[in-house]
């Protein structure tokens, strides 16, 4: 099976699975698992490699609308340098800071290549899920797509500072506390955006109609696409860029909720009955699967 299929076996066994992070009695939780070979390219510090670890469970709070608590963390490597440790749980407080939230440690194992897993816990009374979307909603992203593309370029040229840079990314939890009582579903778009749509579509019963145009495009991507259709596989295939794409009944509402944190959100489109189109063709479910190159 690859990761999808399992999911869908588990969530039969696991009923309350599904989303970015498991919400009981008003406590979120959210792990994840990061491999050398697969999530971190050549060039990529220490320092980044915790940052960008504990930033994407923190995502997974920002999603449910929770306020971040903290985040502990699991560093396996071949051996253990002290520099490369110590600029790891740097990089990992620093995006804490950055949310409020405090990093308070981990364990320490040793492993074939470097591999993390993260786990960020936080606080929430109503928690949004991604089974809220109706007709009529609009459809919304924070901040800009196709960072993470850009930065996987620049890593693949040998610019790793420009990587490096490119994937600190801050999460997102501010904005998905200004949401609360104004999204009606929310997810993380660390899958990307056209996998995320589709994601939100099943759970909430509904479709998505977008436009092209609207897609806030990170800058970066200007500078490596080939073509427009390369920047629109950037900005909506390649994932991992964890902002979050939500949806609103009030969406004039919604995005000044989210500017007044310091954070953009664009209107890109609206809920449909069925169906998850992009100018009014079908957009592929292509996107970020763990474990690929």
């Amino acid at each position: 099976m690859d990761e999808r299929s399992a999911l869908a076996m588990l969530s039969t066994a696991l009923p309350g699975a599904g989303d970015d992070a498991a919400v009981v009695d008003e406590l979120a939780i959210t792990t994840d698992m990061l491999h050398e070979r697969s999530d971190f390219p050549a060039g990529t510090t220490r320092g980044t490699a915790g940052w960008r670890a504990v930033g994407a469970s923190l995502s997974d709070l920002a999603a449910m609308g929770a306020d971040a608590t903290c985040a502990v963390a699991v560093y396996a490597a071949p051996a253990f340098d002290e520099a490369e440790l110590s600029a790891f749980v740097r990089g990992a407080s620093e995006v804490c800071e950055r949310v409020d939230a405090e990093y308070v440690g981990g364990d320490l194992d040793q492993h074939s290549e470097f591999a993390t897993a993260t786990t960020a816990v936080g606080r929430v009374e109503e928690p949004i899920y991604r089974d809220g979307a109706a007709p009529g909603d609009a459809v919304c992203v924070t901040g800009e797509l196709g960072r993470t593309a850009a930065a996987l370029r620049r890593f693949a040229a040998g610019d790793t500072d420009a990587g490096n840079e490119l994937f600190r990314f801050t999460p997102r939890v501010a904005a998905g506390r200004a949401l609360r009582g104004h999204a009606s579903a929310m997810m993380d778009s660390s899958d990307g955006l056209a996998r995320s749509l589709h994601q939100l579509a099943d759970a909430s019963d509904c479709g998505f109609a977008i436009e092209w145009d609207r897609l806030p495009v990170h800058p970066a991507v200007d500078a490596v696409a080939e073509s427009e259709a390369d920047r629109r596989e950037c900005a909506a295939h390649v994932g991992e860029d964890f902002e979050l794409v939500f949806t609103t009944p009030e969406p004039a509402a919604a995005v000044a909720a989210v500017e007044a944190t310091g954070t953009d959100a664009t209107v890109i489109g609206e809920v449909t009955e069925s169906g998850v189109l992009a100018d009014g063709d079908a957009l592929p479910d292509r996107g970020y699967t763990h474990g690929e190159n």
